[in-house]
């Protein structure tokens, strides 16, 4: 099934959106601590273009966001778990000399799924890097369907048939769709989630207007058998 264009607005996040960010979070994660008005506050200090929402015009409902920080990708690991790449989920991390938007959370209200609002919500995020002429998107693809095949396929090996789409994972197929690749599988990125194990896939979407050419040169092929545009959008 196709996505429904998005009757949403997607703008930057203003403090007055805190408490249905915080609504949102307990929609989408409710075993999962929400972020806290303190981290938001913090995102919005050192990274305002990075925070966006999706609301619906009428009666202007809060119903997606996006958290975002620069980073110089050579100062991590390329197993660098979510704490340590957001700083406790503070920014206070953001180096605005980075060439890398780092996609820290992407979340949809549950009710309000396929109706294209995360995929207008992955526009706006190209859109930033393309205006910040940033070389790439980097984000970590928690593995949300992988405790279901955990007992014969070890994580790498669950990507794999996720790319080749012989799997549909509920988080990685959409970001294949939005035109990002998986550069490595990793463990213990998100240590408490049970739907993943901890596993996420660092997954990549290449700003070529741009990047240089040794930006994406050494992308693994065991990853890249999907056939995706990466010229196009």
């Amino acid at each position: 099934m196709s996505e429904r264009p998005a009757a949403v607005i997607v703008r930057p996040t203003r403090r007055d959106d805190f408490d249905g960010i915080h609504r949102l979070c307990l929609a989408v994660y409710p075993d999962t601590p929400p972020w806290s008005e303190r981290q938001l506050a913090s995102h919005l200090d050192v990274f305002p273009e990075g925070q966006l929402v999706a609301v619906e015009p009428a009666p202007g409902r809060l119903v997606g966001m996006a958290a975002s920080l620069m980073v110089l990708w050579d100062d991590y690991e390329i197993d660098t778990n979510w704490r340590d790449m957001t700083d406790h989920g503070m920014f206070t991390n953001h180096d605005p000399a980075g060439h890398t938007l780092y996609g820290a959370e992407v979340m949809v209200d549950p009710e309000r799924q396929r109706r294209g609002i995360g995929k207008a919500l992955y526009r706006a995020r190209r859109d930033l890097a393309a205006r910040l002429e940033l070389r790439r998107i980097r984000a970590g693809a928690r593995l949300r369907g992988y405790h279901r095949y955990a007992d014969r396929l070890d994580p790498e090996e669950y990507v794999r048939e996720v790319v080749a789409g012989r799997i549909a994972d509920p988080t990685l197929s959409f970001q294949l769709r939005q035109r990002f690749r998986v550069l490595a599988v990793v463990s213990d990125y998100l240590r408490h989630d049970p739907d993943s194990l901890g596993h996420a896939a660092v997954i990549e979407w290449i700003n070529y207007h741009a990047a240089r050419r040794r930006d994406w040169a050494d992308r693994p092929a065991k990853f890249t058998r999907r056939a995706v545009s990466d010229s196009s959008g």
